[in-house]
């Protein structure tokens, strides 16, 4: 039986993320998170991530593919928050973002984690930011390294 698994320590590696400036104070807990975790975790050199601002979380994906079709990064972090209004729109965004997300990784072969937090309220966005809930942002880049070297893995069989 041959079995593939990865740690997160990386090298030589470089990482884009995009962050979306919508819900901007929400963003920047999850892009410190992402940062200190692929940093002190990861070992990622600060020079090695390119950070990205996008209007929204509706405009990751098309900066996502480009990236990806560039070929230049081994991992794409997106970073941004869907807070549910009066109206179900969030939904649809949140459909859409995380649709064509996972269509650019899987046409592309990079990885693309998900530091976009969908919630009900402002509170739940805070929490899942940093406080109680955790870092999503953090997750997404621990998530990062691990398929980096996942991929690196496949490329080798």
């Amino acid at each position: 039986m041959n079995i593939i698994q990865s740690g997160i320590k990386v090298k030589n590696i470089s990482i884009a993320i995009i962050i979306a400036r919508f819900n901007e104070f929400i963003n920047q807990h999850l892009l410190s998170g992402a940062i200190d975790t692929l940093t002190r975790i990861g070992s990622v050199e600060k020079e090695k991530i390119v950070q990205i601002y996008v209007p929204g979380t509706c405009e990751i994906p098309v900066v996502a593919s480009y990236i990806a079709n560039s070929n230049k990064y081994n991992a794409i972090i997106a970073i941004g928050t869907i807070i549910q209004g009066s109206t179900d729109h969030f939904k649809y965004i949140a459909s859409d973002v995380y649709s064509n997300l996972s269509k650019i990784s899987t046409k592309y072969f990079i990885p693309i984690t998900l530091g976009v937090l969908i919630t009900k309220n402002i509170q739940q966005s805070i929490e899942r930011s940093g406080t109680k809930m955790g870092n999503k942002g953090s997750e997404a880049a621990l998530a990062a390294l691990e398929m980096i070297n996942i991929m690196k893995k496949l490329k080798k069989i």
